[in-house]
């Protein structure tokens, strides 16, 4: 029978850690045991680093975490609290690696937290143990992030690296993510611990200002993938970089119906789950939020990744205290490192988890509450660095900018339904239920007064709202883990285990493909009236697929990939037309391709530059935009190189720079 705790946090009793009464197994503190297990933890990462394997840490890491945690009952549940674990670990330790001689090294890297698991297991006296049972709606959590993959990947398949380059330039905004990603490879550790250093890779304030975590974690990946910290030419660079934005949102999707049925619990089973799981990928796969990655929201796109997991485990903190302390901190510094906005809405769920679950921490209430302070200090640390050094929060928090606006009656309708469920009597005496309750409503508030704000200051929604409220969609979505309780659950079917897996599948075959056509507007084989393809063919993943990625700039990138930049090595403006969004991404790209982003400060005077193409320009426009070209020059560390995509043009430019005593070297380059 559960107990009271179990019933408060909706997790049976049998498979929450139960302490041994005899204390730690026997043989479990032995010294030598430790002595091997450090040993094990040097020796695997010089070799694997000999043999030029250093990516296979990664799993070795996730797996070394799998076994000493006592987390969740099944394979997939233990691997999604491993890697969310050693996610924050990385960025945790991130600080050490930034300031240590090794810079982001392998082998002293991995060897040092290997050794900490080592150490930590001895110390519990836990034996590496992991659970092999895998659940049925596995396949729709891994399904769903193979096939946004899947989606995603398909119009780079096939391409050369060069080709794949337009799919990198989408966004602006990517190329100051890239930026921020290439200064952490070269500078060895976070940018704003090397202020100096990373200006040159990064325009400044980024340096000091701007949430680092996913860059980080991504600059450490990047060093086991290449078994070096020399990242390579931009090109390559730009390449292994975009497959890791893919991968985030497909696993991001994937995290999502995983923690929706992590909040739903053992009491969500059968054909209930395959119908939240399949409506949360559904909304996923053909809503509006497929859009942060045409539109370069990469950090945002990380930031809820790692929301998502730990507001799940938060709101059903199915652990013992130990791994719900490590769980806690691991959520307060993952989301704020990584997107520091949506920190608050950590804070507010670790608030409510110490409520309403108080009687479960009585015993260790001060050494739980301890370690969630110092966890919270060191997530704060990069914000509370940046707040006293440039960032000016208002006027950051009221910016302007291109919007991915999350689907508006999906957000407030599972809202609403989370409400309802949450509110019944089955699901009010029980812990998730209350959690779910308080995250919800304090999400709201949290939303609706910044909303409020903005409106009062700047009179409109902007910018950080709709950051705000994407995380409000995550929040709803993973709710429906506890709106599934809420439907009939299927009687039992007699007869043969054959017969009742049979009807156990068809059933959550149906509620699947009903999911799919209710939220993803797939339509089954079923003409559209008129013979208009169906609203599945028009979502925004769908649109990627098949090329179409907004904002792209053409053949400016290749041209710059394959010819321009061979043998260039000063700082680069790219003027291929008259068009001034085209010249300032193309200039923008030339240095991300040559690792100089920070002297972009000064060629944002490249925006207003309107000559460049083929086309005849005025001379009142040739004119003024001689004039930003010279200032962009003058800003230039050393006299920059300056690609001209039309021949008079060119020939023009190159007689009135001389003139006024520029040293900057004019170069016709014709776009391909």
């Amino acid at each position: 029978m559960a107990t009271r705790s179990a019933v408060l946090t909706g997790e049976p009793a049998e498979i929450r850690p139960v302490r041994q009464a005899g204390g730690p197994p026997r043989g479990a503190r032995r010294p030598p045991v430790l002595v091997a297990a450090l040993a094990s933890s040097w020796a695997l990462p010089l070799l694997l680093h000999t043999l030029g394997l250093d990516l296979v840490l990664i799993p070795v890491l996730v797996l070394a975490t799998a076994s000493l945690i006592r987390v969740g009952g099944g394979l997939l549940d233990r691997l999604v609290v491993a890697s969310f674990l050693l996610c924050g670990a990385v960025m945790t330790f991130g600080l050490l690696f930034s300031v240590w001689p090794w810079g982001l090294a392998p082998v002293p890297g991995t060897g040092l937290l290997l050794s900490v698991l080592s150490v930590s297991g001895w110390l519990a006296g836990r034996s590496p143990r992991i659970p092999m049972r895998l659940r049925g709606s596995d396949a729709l959590v891994l399904g769903t992030t193979a096939v946004v993959w899947r989606y995603f990947h398909h119009p780079l398949a096939g391409k050369s690296t060069a080709d794949r380059l337009a799919y990198f330039a989408t966004s602006e905004d990517r190329f100051g993510h890239f930026s921020y990603f290439d200064g952490i490879h070269h500078v060895g550790g976070y940018a704003f611990l090397h202020q100096e250093a990373a200006r040159a890779y990064m325009m400044t304030p980024a340096e000091a200002v701007y949430p680092q975590g996913s860059h980080f974690l991504l600059a450490w990946i990047d060093v086991l993938v290449k078994s070096s910290t020399d990242g390579g030419s931009g090109l390559d660079m730009t390449h292994r970089y975009l497959l890791y934005v893919l991968a985030a949102y497909a696993l991001f999707c994937g995290a999502l119906v995983w923690a929706a049925r992590w909040i739903g619990g053992p009491r969500l089973r059968g054909w209930r789950t395959a119908a939240v799981c399949a409506t949360v990928a559904a909304v996923m796969m053909s809503g509006s939020m497929a859009q942060l990655v045409a539109w370069g929201f990469d950090s945002e796109t990380f930031g809820l990744l790692f929301l998502a997991v730990a507001l799940a485990l938060l709101v059903r903190p199915a652990m013992g205290r130990a791994e719900f302390v490590l769980v806690g901190v691991a959520a307060l510094v993952s989301v704020t490192y990584v997107y520091n906005l949506y920190g608050v809405l950590v804070g507010i769920t670790l608030a409510a988890v110490l409520v309403v679950h108080q009687r479960r921490f009585a015993p260790r209430r001060r050494l739980v509450v301890g370690a969630l302070a110092g966890g919270a200090l060191i997530a704060g640390l990069p914000s509370v660095f940046s707040v006293l050094t440039e960032l000016d929060v208002a006027k950051t928090s009221n910016l302007a900018g291109p919007m991915v606006i999350p689907d508006r009656p999906v957000f407030i309708g599972c809202g609403l339904l989370a409400l309802v469920a949450a509110s019944l009597p089955v699901n009010r005496r029980t812990g998730t239920g209350q959690m779910v309750l308080a995250l919800v409503l304090g999400a709201t508030a949290v939303i609706g007064v910044f909303g409020a704000w903005q409106k009062h200051t700047i009179g409109y929604y902007s910018y950080y709202f709709e950051k705000l409220t994407a995380a409000g969609l995550v929040i709803a979505l993973i709710s429906l883990g506890l709106v599934g309780l809420m439907l009939q659950p299927a009687a039992r079917t007699t007869g043969s285990p054959l017969r009742r897996r049979a009807d156990l599948l068809l059933r959550s075959g149906v509620a699947t493909a009903a999911a799919l056509a209710l939220f993803g507007n797939v339509q089954w084989g079923v003409p559209s009236g008129w013979g208009h393809p169906s609203a599945w063919y028009d979502s925004p993943m769908i649109k990627w697929a098949r090329g179409e990625s907004e904002n792209d700039i053409g053949p400016a990138a290749n041209t710059l990939a394959r010819r321009d930049l061979k043998g260039v090595d000063s700082p680069v403006i790219a003027l291929y037309g008259n068009d001034t969004y085209l010249n300032l991404r193309a200039t923008f790209l030339a240095q991300i391709l040559t690792h100089r982003a920070g002297a972009m400060v000064g060629l944002y005077d490249v925006f207003n530059v309107k000559i460049g193409g083929p086309a005849a320009a005025d001379e009142k426009d040739y004119q003024s935009s001689l004039d930003r070209l010279e200032r962009a020059i003058a800003s230039c560390p050393e006299p920059p190189t300056v690609l001209v995509g039309d021949r008079k043009t060119a020939d023009r430019l190159k007689q009135d720079l001389a003139d006024a005593g520029s040293a900057a070297t004019v170069v016709y380059a014709p776009l391909k």
